[in-house]
């Protein structure tokens, strides 16, 4: 009898276990749209990427890593970006080793934190270092980039089995990362790293010189007709000073010049990298982006990447296909605030997987996240500065404790983020039904150096404030509307997503009740209610 039962009980519990690993293969961390954003889903709930980058040689070593993960942890990262390359992954053509990829997402589970893994394969910084000996040492199988009439060590995007090559590496990958991954541990992928010709505005190699001088392809023109109106302007202008043509080579659309050339290389590292990403969405389809290494519209083509997607060239990467999902900077850049508008345009949600951490990312974050609805912040060679005491450190552990309400807001588009300093002590916004004069705080006379965090709208009369040294007045949006005064303000925490509230903050702490002060000692979660009068 007991053995009848036992056989009974398997007969219903393996399509009861079927059911439940489809169900976790069917909840695969995605994008999603909510709201007045697109937002990652993990779990079926929206998550905001408190990250950090790791060193590009860090991950290839687990012991090397083994100490390293609490202490990130520690710092109040969610998510760790860690490079995987080509060459471990498939140190001999066909024959695949994934110890590496299954012993750090062991690690990372240990330390209860996510991972985007970044495939260093064809390109990494415009160079190849990193795929196997196997490819690198066969240079008729897979050509090389020609400058100067030099071949150099970098593999060309012409190459259909350069091409080939790596998407049948990384779909294997996706593949693994799928059948040992019902954690949902790994949320995203990123493909590639800054990838571009150097040293010139483009390759010229037999093939590329070919297709240069080639018919455009239709798919391009296409795209750049249906969507002229909403294309980056300096593009349009480019295609429109040379006719706007919808057919003919390259240089007769775009021109004979390094921008031509530029638009050319997008095309061309465009189609590659859509083409390696397809093949590995078939495997398992998770969010994948490829990132930029930052140019500028008035630098020459080759001073950086040629071909990399700046944000004047994105269209040409998104006319090549819809295997990407997102373009993001890498941004170093002190023009921070610019750069993020650049990249947080229709259909490209932000998301920043390589910037500057110390106390400039401790303060970025704040506009990433608030202002721009970003997705995700990830200072690079984050392992160097893992003191739990930082003020990066700081700002991670406050926005964690409100990241479901931060997340909430992002989609109803009532959440702003900002940062000031002496050459930008303030800003302005207005908030439902209120106009908000956000400035450095000056308590006694004595103005903070710097400030920055983020203000959320808080159900009628009421907001949420996180960050340091600002203050914050606020009155009616419209002259005709009552006064408004300061009801109370309440220091606190949330505690499993209640407000708990501390002190009650007045006279100095709130300018005798005349304006919402943050203290510059430290990261503070503030509430405030306001009240009209007549």
């Amino acid at each position: 009898m007991k053995t009848a039962l036992r056989l009974l009980s398997v007969v219903f519990l393996v399509p009861l276990l079927v059911n439940v690993v489809i169900a976790q293969g069917g909840n695969a961390p995605h994008l999603e749209k909510r709201g007045a954003t697109t937002q990652l889903i993990v779990d079926g709930q929206p998550f905001l990427v408190l990250g950090g980058e790791l060193h590009n040689s860090s991950s290839s070593n687990l012991e090397y890593m083994k100490p390293l993960w609490p202490k990130l942890a520690a710092m109040g990262l969610n998510t760790v970006i860690t490079p995987l390359s080509w060459e471990l992954i498939e140190p001999r053509e066909g024959s695949y080793d994934y110890a590496l990829v299954d012993g750090l997402l062991a690690q990372a589970r240990e330390a209860h934190e996510r991972v985007v893994f970044l495939w260093l394969a064809s390109w990494k910084n415009g160079m190849s270092s990193y795929a196997p000996v196997w490819v690198k040492q066969d240079s008729k199988r897979f050509p090389r980039v020609v400058i100067h009439g030099r071949e150099i060590e970098v593999f060309s995007p012409m190459s259909a089995a350069t091409q080939e090559a790596d998407a049948r590496a990384f779909a294997a990958l996706m593949r693994h990362i799928k059948e040992v991954d019902a954690q949902h541990t790994v949320i995203m992928m990123q493909v590639e790293n800054e990838v571009g010709v150097l040293g010139d505005s483009r390759d010229r190699s037999e093939a590329a010189n070919r297709a240069f001088y080639s018919p455009i392809p239709a798919e391009l023109t296409s795209y750049l007709a249906a969507h002229r109106e909403s294309l980056y302007p300096s593009l349009r202008a480019l295609w429109e000073a040379n006719g706007a043509k919808t057919s003919g080579t390259w240089a007769q659309v775009f021109g004979d010049t390094p921008k031509g050339d530029e638009i050319f290389m997008a095309w061309h590292y465009a189609r590659f990298i859509q083409a390696v990403m397809a093949k590995g969405k078939q495997a398992y389809d998770l969010p994948m982006y490829v990132n930029t290494w930052l140019g500028s519209e008035e630098a020459i083509p080759g001073t950086f990447p040629s071909g990399c997607p700046e944000p004047w060239v994105v269209d040409v990467w998104r006319a090549a296909g819809t295997a990407i999902d997102l373009y993001s900077p890498d941004l170093y850049a002190s023009e921070f605030e610019e750069w993020s508008r650049r990249y947080h345009r229709a259909g490209n949600p932000l998301f920043m997987p390589e910037t500057r951490g110390g106390n400039a990312g401790a303060a970025n974050v704040f506009y990433a996240l608030g202002e721009e609805a970003g997705m995700g912040f990830s200072p690079f060679a984050i392992e160097d500065a893992t003191d739990p005491k930082s003020e990066l450190a700081d700002s991670y552990h406050a926005l964690a404790s409100i990241l479901p309400q931060l997340a909430e807001h992002q989609a109803s588009g009532d959440a702003h983020g900002f940062v000031l300093s002496k050459q930008h002590p303030a800003v302005d916004f207005t908030m439902n039904g209120y106009a908000l004069h956000v400035q450095l705080d000056d308590l006694f006379g004595d103005r903070a150096e710097n400030g920055y965090g983020l203000i959320l709208g808080d159900g009628k009369d009421q907001f949420l404030g996180l960050g340091r040294g600002f203050k914050v007045t606020l009155r009616a949006e419209h002259e005709a509307d009552r006064p408004v005064g300061i009801g109370a303000v309440d220091e606190g925490w949330m505690e499993e997503g209640k407000w708990v509230p501390g002190r009650r903050l007045n006279g100095d702490e709130n300018d005798q009740g005349q304006s919402w002060r943050f203290d510059s000692r430290g990261v503070h979660l503030e509430k405030v209610s306001l009240y009209r009068f007549e």
